[in-house]
């Protein structure tokens, strides 16, 4: 049968989702959970590859099995040989049909970024940081230039392996909590370090050195040398991937109200 896990993870301590041969990643840590609680290899995918550094509130992972387990078993069972970080919330047997990353309508990714004289401490790694004021109004203008279907090249890194471009952002939020900004992103999919990269244009045009409309000029560009630098990964969260509701899936785990 084919197996579906919600998992939430703090991205701090890994080399990115993608298994390597370092087996410092997520992938390869849950793999090895999941092997010792089957005591079989399991081989998983997921919807959406994180970055080192990058966290999840709901990967969405499958793999096929032969075993029958209740589902919480999965949840109790793999989560006993997980690291404190990682944490399978939820387990669905789902048709042979559903795949984790095909079968995605939409994925989304939230970034929390504190504005401080001074770096953050107990936050370190959870938010990114700027020191300069920012001006909402100017950041949500020019986040309106990306928003539709569009060639993403300036915003794509060099190592982006994907056949396309061509990506649809539906969706973007800037909202301000005291010190703290959450911007969230939704699309229909998105390009190695697309989000990061929009976010340096985004930070640079808050912080007033360019003006709103220079994002309409680094997007046509087409061009990664005409946008900002790459924002750190500190304080990006994949939020999960959209489903149609027919698959019966969760729509986000676990709440993250506590998220300014």
């Amino acid at each position: 049968m084919r197996i579906a896990l919600g998992v939430c993870y703090n991205g701090s301590a890994y080399q990115g989702w993608q298994s390597q041969l370092s087996g410092l990643t997520v992938q390869d840590n849950i793999e090895a959970a999941l092997g010792q609680f089957t005591t079989q290899r399991v081989s998983t995918l997921c919807a959406g590859r994180t970055d080192a550094g990058v966290h999840a509130l709901m990967q969405v992972i499958h793999f096929d099995t032969e075993l029958q387990r209740d589902m919480a078993s999965w949840v109790r069972g793999t989560n006993r040989y997980l690291p404190a970080d990682i944490a399978i919330q939820w387990a669905y047997e789902v048709p042979a049909s559903f795949h984790c990353r095909g079968s995605a309508i939409a994925r989304r990714y939230a970034y929390i970024v504190l504005e401080s004289a001074v770096r953050p401490s107990l936050e370190a790694s959870r938010v990114g940081w700027v020191y300069r004021p920012l001006d909402i109004e100017a950041m949500r203008t020019a986040a309106q230039h990306l928003v539709g279907e569009h060639d993403f090249t300036s915003f794509r890194a060099s190592s982006c392996q994907a056949l396309s471009p061509v990506k649809r952002l539906t969706n973007i939020e800037i909202h301000q909590h005291g010190p703290y900004w959450r911007l969230e992103f939704q699309g229909n999919a998105f390009l190695h370090h697309m989000i990061r990269n929009i976010m340096g244009c985004l930070i640079t045009i808050g912080q007033g050195f360019e003006s709103p409309d220079w994002m309409r000029e680094v997007l046509l560009a087409r061009s990664r040398q005409a946008a900002a630098p790459t924002f750190s990964p500190d304080g990006l969260y994949f939020k999960g991937p959209v489903y149609d509701p027919a698959w019966g899936l969760p729509e986000s785990t676990p709440a993250f109200d506590w998220l300014p």
